[in-house]
């Protein structure tokens, strides 16, 4: 896999910014099919960072439903918080 198809984004939130300061934490998106080994590598090739641990969970979608009254339901993915070496940084900007 292709490490362009393995993360998808950068997630930046409130609670990620306060992670990359106080434990150099980050978190992105996955493709729900990589595991963490292939994450690791896709961080450290596409940042050019050092990856010393790689948390991941799968988050389900909600239920929605848009002015009908069918249900549908956000997609699921792939969430990976990924710990980074003390000194590097992933530019967000």
């Amino acid at each position: 896999m292709n490490s362009f198809d393995v993360i998808k984004t950068v997630r930046v939130t409130e609670k990620g910014t306060l992670q990359g300061d106080l434990y150099n934490q980050y978190t992105v998106v996955a493709d729900p099919h990589a595991n963490k080994h292939e994450i690791s590598r896709a961080v450290e090739e596409l940042f050019k960072v050092k990856v010393l641990r790689v948390n991941t969970m799968n988050v389900i979608g909600k239920a929605r439903r848009q002015h009908t009254r069918h249900a549908g339901k956000a997609p699921d993915w792939k969430k990976a918080i990924v710990t980074l070496k003390k000194g590097d940084k992933i530019s967000l900007t």
